[in-house]
């Protein structure tokens, strides 16, 4: 049985399409941001005892856009533009039956903006999450995230954003830009960069969130389906991640019953679907390379060789070195570990410090059978990253490399190709 939405949920729901209610009428992004928090404030306020609204969205347009009309009103230095505001209040059946959230998420992801700028601004104006809540997710302080957020605000102002979809050759560009966003929101909650957590669930739920809002104003476009079906795919192994102390399991060590088959399913329908709409990107690929892992029953199941060959595509597509990085992976499982710690030569400059070359270095030299190589570049991985599980895998596995006797390479979990 569908469960209820509550009062909560409608307005986290409806938050997004409100502000960009009013930031179309009056432009202000700040002010606009204000007017709705206070009119979200009073649903929550009076709904529960009153209850909902027969036209919630109306409402809350209604109250915000009254809001801004007094703030106007109370400006004495601008009377003049009284009568402006007055006019500018919305009707509720023109403006409840459009809904402007997919502008919104765009000029959240404006190119004007740095990555780092645009994943707050999102979170914030789009996602519904508090400055408190951003903030806590990246390990920040409020200040230092009001601050981002308000930097991100005043550039989209000055690059004199007009409140439209991009159209033409912009299109591509901008589109891209918001798709790079979602796709940063989700592998920071999927598998957290910094902390003692290796999920944020809230990260990865609400670009999952979005990304379908994404899919469902465009469903024909198949990059955006491929990477909502790549989300699906990746976060389906979420539960089967971590131990009972929140200890990091690989994906060859993972008890694959406790992956989420409802949520493999739908990502596999995506996947396929996906494919056949337009020249094939970065991300209807990686779709299908986690499509590939999450159908195989059984570890030694996984169609490696298939995967190599996507791996290859990607590369050619993306030009990423992480993609790269996976590849050598693979190239592993299929050639053996020589083939894939050569690959990984092609990477020592362009992947300088990173701790995920040591960590699939070690694997491999490994497999190889040169232990001390291989502890050496376990240490180095675990005293590169700042995630406190990936910190803690690694050095175990450094520990524990001396007193085995027979090795095997375990692939390491490593879902992203950032």
């Amino acid at each position: 049985m569908n469960r209820i939405p509550s009062a909560e949920d409608l307005l986290r729901e409806l938050a997004p399409q409100v502000l960009g209610a009013i930031i179309r009428r009056f432009g202000d992004f700040d002010s606009s941001e204000d007017a709705v928090q206070e009119a979200l404030l009073a649903a929550a306020l009076h709904w529960p005892e009153e209850g909902v609204p027969d036209n919630p969205r109306g409402w809350l347009i209604q109250a915000a856009a009254r809001r801004m009309t007094d703030r106007f009103r109370s400006e004495q230095a601008r009377r003049h533009r009284e009568d402006l505001a007055a006019a500018q209040e919305p009707p509720t059946a023109e403006v409840t039956d459009h809904d402007d959230t997919l502008i919104l998420l765009f000029l959240c992801c404006h190119p004007a903006l740095t990555p780092a700028s645009a994943i707050a601004l999102t979170l914030r104006a789009v996602g519904g999450l508090t400055t408190a809540e951003i903030a806590n997710a990246f390990l920040v302080p409020e200040k230092t995230m009001a601050q981002r957020i308000s930097r991100a605000k005043q550039r989209i102002k000055g690059a004199e954003c007009h409140w439209r979809m991009p159209t033409g050759a912009e299109w591509a560009r901008r589109l891209r830009s918001v798709l790079h966003v979602l796709y940063l929101i989700f592998n920071e909650g999927y598998a957290s960069s910094i902390g003692h957590d290796l999920h944020r669930s809230d990260l990865s739920d609400e670009a999952i969130r979005l990304t379908r809002a994404m899919h469902e104003e465009l469903p024909d476009d198949g990059e955006v389906a491929g990477l909502l079906a790549l989300m699906l795919l990746t976060d389906a192994r979420r539960r089967a991640r971590t131990g009972s102390g929140g200890e990091l399991i690989p994906l060859a060590e993972q008890d694959r019953t406790l992956w989420d088959q409802k949520l493999i399913a739908e990502g596999v329908a995506l996947a396929v679907e996906a494919m056949p709409q337009g020249s094939v990107g970065e991300y209807r690929l990686q779709a299908a390379i986690a499509a590939v892992h999450d159908e195989a029953a059984r570890a030694e199941d996984t169609d490696w060789p298939q995967i190599l060959t996507l791996y290859g595509l990607l590369e050619r597509v993306s030009g990423n070195p992480m993609v790269t990085l996976n590849r050598a992976i693979a190239a592993a499982m299929v050639h053996g570990p020589a083939t894939g710690l050569a690959l990984l030569e092609t990477l020592d400059e362009r992947l300088a410090g990173h701790y995920r070359l040591d960590a699939v270095r070690a694997h491999l030299l490994e497999e190889a059978g040169d232990a001390d190589a291989a502890v050496a570049h376990y240490r180095a991985a675990a005293n590169r990253t700042t995630s406190i599980p990936e910190q803690h895998y690694l050095a175990t596995r450094a520990a524990r490399l001396g007193t085995r006797t027979e090795v095997s390479v375990k692939p390491y979990d490593l879902p992203d190709t950032r």
